[in-house]
């Protein structure tokens, strides 16, 4: 048989198996024992924190005949059938690639029918997130009255895109992201079982880089079988996930306390040059001056999500100023939120380094010299305001002497001039050829998978569409506004983006479409253009030559009118 992934041969297949749920897990192992079954369940939560593996354990022991206090046997035909996968009565459903009206309509059809080997038919629907608004709908209906014998389980990372009225008629649990000592504490026992050395340090630097996900964690551990000889050592670890070591971290965070410039750009080249994630140095900083601030006020290694304490560490908690701490993390989150942005990630973390190794002035302090030099900085201060105020008397005389008015206007109509060439320039002409062919069917289309087509694209591009909006569709052209100038001069020039939208929009409406942008402050401006263009084009198909024609024609209204009522009486306005 081909080799499998670790996370499939050690997926849970009882409750006891589920790391870091026992709150979920025990709440459905009593309804079970009790027999207080719902006919609905939510089950959201983070990606591989075991979601779809309890549900399938809720199934099977929802069907097992020899079940005790809630869990399943795994022994008997049912329970193999449901690991297996091949029970009919428990259907498996990705609701990524079937969120149409169509394959709802087809569950309910088939919930009618009764179970033919297990008691409990089960519908177990993933990503449910990602069903389109009619398919809600329509499944809304089954939630609502469902049949005997039927249970739905949804389960979703994101449940605040699923309609209130489905979250209403299900029970919800939610799945918290797993603490790294759970997640060491589930390697260790297949390393264990597997009979495979490994060093706990290696260990803890997975549980970090899963960042509370057990499938990922049993990924990456994998990857470190594969890469070593036979154990798990923390330098493969590293070198895999792209982590710094803690020694590595304390350096640097030591070179931002001691205001040393130098040592701290030379270790960040360091770290960088061996191929580190930038990203992943800024997070693990963060979450180590988080370590260091608690231990700092605890004194107890327990509350830790990342660290271990050795004599760097205590020597560092010790000595850490909070306030420079905080610091720390307020600069390396704002660090973190403009690499988003950028292809630059050095640069924002050379001036983040750069920022946090200068030394800020502060009052000397003291009995004897504090007040005097208080006093003298007071007295230096109110010497420079004196001379500027009489400067500016001095001025304000010589200009009305001479009839001259103050130039300061005249800097700030150019800082307006100098905003206005700064502001993105929209191209019309593609703009118009939209709107000529554009219809309220085509748009309404675009309005509905607008917010899936955002969530489809990758980590930076979706930065930049998070704020768009589609306000006019033609079946080979949309138009797209943007509050920020900035995202829509982005928008426009990223050929990867426009092209990622145009391929979403064929597999999804059928036809691709060509983005134009327009900021949200210009789009009336433009549509305004437009519709005044198309008046002046009509006006001169319609308008005649005054030579040519001798009299105006009257309309049959006035005609009719006039004959009514004669002329005397009649007053023709305009």
């Amino acid at each position: 048989m081909s080799y499998q992934a670790l996370y499939r041969v050690w997926r849970p297949q009882r409750f006891s198996d589920v790391a870091g749920q026992e709150a979920v897990t025990k709440t459905l192992k009593n309804a079970l024992s009790q027999g207080n079954t719902s006919h609905a369940y939510l089950f959201s939560g983070p990606r591989g924190t075991g979601k779809t593996s309890a549900a399938k354990i809720f199934a099977k022991a929802m069907n097992c005949p020899h079940s005790q206090d809630g869990e399943p046997c795994n022994e008997c035909d049912i329970c193999e059938s449901v690991t297996r996968g091949n029970l009919n009565d428990v259907i498996e459903i990705d609701a990524a690639s079937n969120n149409g009206v169509e394959e709802i309509r087809d569950i309910r059809e088939k919930a009618n029918y009764a179970p033919t080997q297990a008691e409990y038919k089960v519908y177990i629907i993933d990503e449910v997130h990602m069903l389109s608004m009619g398919a809600f709908n329509a499944l809304l209906k089954t939630l609502e009255e469902p049949p005997a014998n039927v249970v739905f389980i949804l389960a979703t990372t994101e449940p605040h895109k699923i309609p209130l009225t489905i979250i209403s008629r299900t029970q919800r649990f939610d799945f918290r992201r797993i603490s790294p000592q759970d997640i060491i504490r589930r390697m260790t026992f297949i390393l264990q079982e597997k009979d495979v050395a490994y060093e706990e340090d290696a260990l803890l630097a997975i549980a970090k880089a899963a960042e509370g996900g057990m499938r990922d964690a049993l990924s990456i551990l994998d990857q470190a079988l594969s890469f070593s000889s036979g154990s798990v050592t923390l330098e493969d670890t590293l070198r895999i996930t792209g982590s710094i070591t803690q020694e590595l971290l304390g350096d640097y965070v030591s070179a931002s306390l001691v205001n040393d410039t130098e040592k701290g750009l030379s270790l960040l080249h360091a770290i960088l040059q061996e191929g580190k994630d930038a990203n992943r140095l800024v997070d693990d900083t963060i979450l180590f001056c988080r370590d260091i601030l608690i231990y700092k006020k605890t004194g107890e290694d327990v509350l830790l999500k990342m660290s271990k304490v050795d004599d760097q560490f205590k020597t560092l908690a010790e000595e850490a100023d909070p306030e420079k701490i905080y610091e720390i993390i307020r600069v390396m989150n704002q660090t973190h939120q403009e690499m988003r942005l950028s292809s630059h990630a050095e640069v924002y973390l050379e001036v983040a380094t750069v920022r946090l190794t200068q030394p800020v002035s502060k009052p000397a302090s003291g009995p004897a010299a504090g007040p005097v030099q208080e006093m003298k900085a007071d007295n230096g201060d109110i010497d420079a305001l004196k001379k500027k105020m009489q400067q500016m008397q001095t001025l304000i005389e010589q200009m009305q002497q001479g009839g001259q008015k103050p130039a300061a206007p005249k800097a700030s109509n150019q800082s307006r001039k100098s905003r206005k060439q700064q502001t993105f320039k929209v191209n019309q002409t593609q703009v118009f050829k939209v709107l000529e062919k554009a219809t309220k069917g085509d748009l309404v289309k675009l309005k509905d998978v607008w917010p899936d087509l955002i969530d489809f694209l990758p980590a930076g591009q979706k930065a930049i569409m998070k704020t768009s909006k589609p306000v006019a569709a033609s079946p080979n052209g949309l138009v797209v506004t943007f509050d920020y100038d900035i995202l829509c001069e982005r928008a426009s020039n990223d050929s990867f983006l426009l092209e990622s939208v145009g391929d979403y929009l064929e597999k999804v409406i059928g036809h691709r479409a060509g983005m134009c942008s327009v900021p949200s402050e210009q789009w009336p401006a433009v549509r305004q253009s437009f519709i005044q263009q198309m008046k002046n084009q009509s006006g001169e198909s319609e308008e005649v030559s005054s030579e040519e024609q001798s009299e105006p024609e009257e309309e049959p209204v006035v005609s009719e009118a006039i004959g009514l009522f004669g002329e005397e009486i009649v007053n023709i306005k305009e």
